[in-house]
């Protein structure tokens, strides 16, 4: 796989805007449909996975208020403890904190893409 940062930026945001699809419908939806929980849960994995390759210390210094450490962490909680995951945490993810990453990810991108 590419080293470059940008791959795995945009892998970031392509997940996120696959997360906003699957939950256009709701807490209830997500809640009372496997398959949304499921393709959720893999989009927070790829995210977590796509973070760690990233590499984490120059995000921190730059965007500190993202929990980019713990955005990593929560794909091996996710994948390894797959029988207790806690669909309420999920939720509150996808709910609280995935705008303020999505918004920190394409101000990343925007100072490392070329304009023009």
């Amino acid at each position: 796989m590419s080293r470059d940062r940008t791959v795995f930026l945009r892998h970031v945001l392509q997940c996120l805007e696959r997360i906003d699809t699957y939950t256009a419908n709701g807490k209830q939806a997500f809640m009372d449909d496997a398959k949304t929980q499921d393709a959720v849960i893999r989009n927070l994995e790829i995210i977590g996975q796509a973070v760690k390759d990233l590499g984490t210390d120059d995000l921190c210094v730059r965007h500190p208020a993202i929990p980019w450490r713990q955005i990593a962490g929560l794909r091996n909680v996710l994948a390894h403890q797959y029988l207790g995951v806690d669909l309420a945490l999920v939720w509150q993810v996808v709910e609280d904190h995935l705008s303020e990453l999505r918004q920190a990810v394409a101000t990343e991108l925007s100072s490392i893409t070329p304009k023009g």
